[in-house]
């Protein structure tokens, strides 16, 4: 079950239960159809309104559930001037991606250039700080490029041939 099907129970519950208090209410009969009307046009504008947000970047301000998040994986960024940093990011122990929407701010925009363009020249990451939390703590970055990936030691290579020595001719003695 997904999370607009478990949000869409919880409104179908919540219409019924109102549906039913208007039934049952002492009123006229054409009140208490016009009630139940509202209400079954209610569950597919409920329904669409939560499909539709499925595909919207959700605004950091909003974030609820994930603001303990210390640092994140920024897989994909879009900077739009005067409107906001649309980011693409990978949270720890959430299987999926998701998409939030910052708030412009020209400087967290430039660090984030910056740091896409080390992340690029090193081949590494980017990775965010505190990426729900509105800092005022401007001496440490939010964006940063991850070092570059160490290589893995020549000896330890997996499944290497032995080292060949080449002993070249006429040098017995």
């Amino acid at each position: 079950m997904t999370a607009v099907t478990g949000l869409f129970i919880v409104a179908l519950g919540l219409a019924a239960m109102l549906s039913s208090i208007s039934i049952w209410a002492p009123r006229r009969l054409s009140t208490k159809v016009a009630a139940l009307g509202t209400a079954c046009l209610f569950l597919p504008v409920a329904y669409l309104s939560f499909v539709n947000l499925l595909s919207k970047p959700k605004p950091v301000d909003l974030e609820w559930w994930q603001q303990h998040v210390e640092e994140v994986d920024v897989l994909g960024s879009q900077i739009r001037e005067e409107e906001g940093i649309f980011l693409y990011i990978q949270m720890p122990d959430v299987s999926e991606p998701r998409s939030y929407v910052l708030p412009w701010n020209r400087d967290l925009a430039e660090q984030l250039q910056a740091a896409m363009r080390e992340a690029e020249q090193n081949g590494g990451g980017l990775r965010m700080r505190l990426p729900f939390e509105p800092s005022l703590d401007d001496r440490e970055p939010k964006f940063y490029a991850l070092p570059q990936p160490m290589l893995p030691p020549k000896d330890q290579l997996p499944d290497a041939p032995p080292a060949q020595q080449f002993d070249r001719p006429g040098t017995e003695a």
